[in-house]
C-alpha cells in the first residue's frame, strides 16, 4: 500500500510539473537557425551551425556545429524543412552544392554533392514544389538548375546558362552571377549579374527543373552598378536590387504575367555619404511588404526604406549601424518582429528588433558569436 501510494504522488508529481510548464517543451514561437559561414583562411569555423531563436523574445541560443563542410557561403532549405542544400566556395576551380538531410537536434548528414560547374558558387535557392534547385556561380558568370530527388538528392545538372551581353560585344566584360531569386508564383527566376549590370529573366519549368530566358531576357540597371542581390514585393509588382559598385537601390515595376522589370527609381544607400571602401550586399523586403532593408559593408549599416505600395518607390528612413564589421547578410523573421544581422570580419550576429510602423530597427543586444557568418535560414520548430 505503502508502495502505491508513493507511485501515485509521483505521478501527481510529474502531472503538476507539466500543467506548471517546469518540463523542457518547444517554444510556441521558436526557430532552427542555420548559418553558412566562410571556414578557410583565418576563420575560426568549420561549416554550417546551428542554434535556435525564439521569435517571443527576440534571443538565441548558443550556437553548435551541425556538419563540418568547406565555405558553405550560402544556404537554402527544402520547403518540406526535411532538406538543407549549400553552396561550397572551394579555392580553386568549379565550386560544389551538397544536400543534407537535417536531424531533430538540428545536426545535419550529407546526402551527395554535384559539381557547381561554375567557379565561387555564391547563391542558392529551392523552388516552391521542391523538385529544382538553382544556384549562381560567382567568377562561373553562369546559373544551373539541378532535379531534387524525394529523398532530397541533388541530380545531374538539367540547365547550364552562361550570361552575355551581345549589345556590349566591343566592352570587355566578365559576367558575375551573384543571385539567383524565384518569383511567388514559381514561374519565373531571376538572376542578377553584377559584372554585365543586368537582372536576367528565365522562365521556370520546375517539373522538368530547367530554365530558359524569357521575353524580354534581361532589364539593365546604370553601367557600372554592379546588382548583387534581388528582392521581389509580395506583390509581385514590384521588384528591388541593391547594386554593390555604387551603393544604390533601384526599385523596379515588374510585370508578374511575363516577369518583365521596368527601372522606376535609383536611391543610394548611403544618405549621409562614406569615405573609404564601401559595398552593400544584402537586400530583402519586408514580409508585409511596407519596407526594404539593404546592408552597406564599410559603412557597416543597414539602409531602412519604406515601400510606397502603389507605386513600389522607395522612401529612406535610416541607415543603423549592424553593431560589427562587413554585414554580409541578415534574415527577417518570417512574421516581421526581427532581424539577425551577421557580421562577416567580426564573427558576430546581432538581434534587432523592427518597428512595425515605421521599419526602423533596434539593436535588443541579445548576440552570438560563430566564425564568418556569411547565410542565415531558418525553419519553424513548431510546424
Amino acid at each position: 500500500m505503502a508502495m502505491a501510494r508513493l507511485t501515485l504522488c509521483l505521478l501527481l508529481g510529474v502531472a503538476a510539473m507539466h500543467l506548471a510548464g517546469e518540463l523542457p517543451m518547444a517554444a510556441a514561437n521558436e526557430y532552427r537557425v542555420f548559418v553558412g559561414t566562410y571556414s578557410e583562411g583565418d576563420s575560426i569555423s568549420k561549416g554550417i551551425y546551428t542554434c535556435l531563436f525564439n521569435a517571443e523574445t527576440g534571443t538565441l541560443t548558443e550556437p553548435s556545429l551541425a556538419v563540418e563542410t568547406v565555405n558553405p557561403s550560402f544556404l537554402a532549405i527544402h520547403p518540406n524543412h526535411q532538406f538543407l542544400y549549400a553552396v561550397n566556395e572551394l579555392s580553386s576551380g568549379d565550386g560544389a552544392v551538397t544536400a543534407f538531410k537535417i536531424n531533430s537536434d538540428g545536426t545535419l548528414t550529407r546526402l551527395n554533392e554535384q559539381s557547381s560547374l561554375g567557379g565561387a558558387p555564391c547563391h542558392c535557392n529551392v523552388d516552391a514544389t521542391g523538385q529544382t534547385l538553382l544556384i549562381a556561380n560567382y567568377s562561373g558568370g553562369n546559373v544551373v538548375t539541378y532535379p531534387i530527388g524525394a529523398d532530397g538528392q541533388i541530380g545531374e545538372a538539367a540547365s547550364n546558362i552562361h550570361h552575355s551581353d551581345p549589345a556590349r560585344k566591343n566592352v570587355e566584360l566578365h559576367p558575375r552571377a551573384h543571385s539567383i531569386n524565384i518569383s511567388s508564383d514559381n514561374r519565373f527566376a531571376y538572376a542578377a549579374d553584377l559584372g554585365l549590370d543586368k537582372i536576367f529573366i528565365y522562365k521556370l519549368d520546375a517539373a522538368h527543373s530547367k530554365i530558359s530566358p524569357a521575353r524580354p531576357a534581361s532589364a539593365g540597371v546604370a553601367v557600372g552598378g554592379g546588382p548583387r542581390h534581388f528582392a521581389i514585393h509580395p506583390s509581385g509588382s514590384f521588384a528591388y536590387t541593391n547594386n554593390e559598385t555604387t551603393l544604390v537601390a533601384t526599385a523596379f515595376a515588374r510585370n508578374p504575367k511575363t516577369g518583365a522589370l521596368k527601372v522606376i527609381q535609383d536611391i543610394t544607400t548611403i544618405p549621409g555619404g562614406f569615405e573609404g571602401t564601401r559595398s552593400t550586399a544584402e537586400c530583402l523586403c519586408h514580409p508585409s511588404g511596407k519596407f526594404l532593408y539593404i546592408s552597406n559593408r564599410g559603412p557597416d549599416s543597414i539602409a531602412v526604406y519604406s515601400i510606397n505600395e502603389q507605386s513600389g518607390l522607395l522612401t529612406w528612413v535610416e541607415n543603423e549601424s549592424t553593431g560589427g564589421k562587413t554585414p554580409r547578410n541578415f534574415f527577417i523573421e518570417p512574421a516581421g518582429k526581427w532581424l539577425l544581422a551577421e557580421n562577416q570580419d567580426s564573427d558576430s550576429i546581432l538581434v534587432f528588433s523592427i518597428d512595425q510602423a515605421t521599419g526602423a530597427l533596434n539593436p535588443t543586444g541579445d548576440s552570438i558569436k560563430v566564425g564568418k557568418p556569411v547565410c542565415i535560414r531558418m525553419l519553424p520548430l513548431n510546424n
